[in-house]
């Protein structure tokens, strides 16, 4: 796919709004939609940012392609440190699923063909969501006259993503990270928290079922995680029953599209989700 294969399809409409609120405080996203589209499919985007940084901006240029290509892009902004520490955004997102899930007809959205992307420590969090899609810490909050609708997934699609956050930690502390390691300490408090939302061991242990079909893009010189932490996530999931590409772009480093989004290696990436999108929707359907 060329430059000119991801020019915009379809006009693009952007707008800000209140997905929900804790404590009085409003949760905002940003919702893409492709203009003039009945029926279109949706995906729930979860930022990265070393959990304590960033905002629903951050991963922009991939949400206007998906949105361009005929599906709607919710990016959410969530509670992070020093405001709120683990569990919270992950109710904060699961809530924006809920709430998506509800409400995406509004627009003319088809609401059997959700999904979800994420890059980095939006990935982490996005996978617990798929993982424990129902787990009453994370649905915590309520989703006014929408109780029967849950944060399950049909197909999910992670950017190099914080798939085990304890391996993380222990490269930050070996290779004297500072930065790294204050921010998984601001964020999980404990290791014992670090370990408990753990999507690598939770997938070993068996807890999670009813895996949807996944897209893990990764760079071969991301010196932000550890080398091998990408092939043990896939071979865990695809080893708990779940259909998961692995599609590794040599020589990129972390958030490589977000860095570089018009280099040929981010120009195929992007291509590949949205590919990957549009074939999950047909599944569905």
């Amino acid at each position: 796919m060329t430059a000119a294969d991801l020019a915009q399809e379809h006009e693009v409409v952007v707008e800000d709004l209140e997905y929900g609120r804790v404590e009085g405080t409003p949760l905002i996203a940003r919702l893409y939609r492709p203009r003039g589209v009945s029926g279109f499919a949706s995906v729930v985007n979860v930022h990265g940012g070393a959990w304590v940084a960033n905002d629903r901006l951050q991963m922009a240029v991939i949400n206007q392609a998906i949105a361009a290509s005929g599906t709607a892009v919710l990016a959410l902004d969530f509670r992070m440190p020093p405001v709120a520490a683990y569990p919270a955004s992950i109710a904060d997102i699961n809530l924006g699923i809920r709430w998506l899930k509800a409400n995406i007809g509004k627009w003319g959205g088809d609401n059997t063909s959700v999904g979800g992307i994420a890059g980095s420590s939006g990935g982490h969090q996005l996978w617990l969501n798929v993982l424990r899609p129902r787990d009453s810490r994370y649905s915590a909050l309520k989703l006014p006259d929408a109780g029967d609708v849950d944060a399950s997934l049909d197909f999910v699609v992670v950017c190099w993503p914080i798939s085990d956050p304890v391996a993380r930690y222990k490269m930050a502390r070996e290779t004297g990270n500072e930065r790294l390691v204050k921010n998984h300490d601001a964020y999980f408090l404990t290791e014992a928290a670090m370990a408990e939302a753990n999507p690598q061991t939770i997938l070993e242990r068996g807890e999670a079922k009813n895996l949807p079909p996944a897209l893990l893009i990764q760079g071969t010189a991301d010196n932000n995680v550890p080398p091998d932490m990408a092939d043990r996530f896939v071979a865990a999931y695809s080893k708990a029953g779940g259909r998961i590409t692995l599609r590794k772009f040599e020589g990129e480093p972390h958030t490589f599209i977000v860095l570089n989004p018009t280099s040929p290696a981010s120009i195929e990436a992007i291509g590949l989700i949205v590919d990957f999108i549009r074939a999950r929707t047909r599944e569905n359907r």
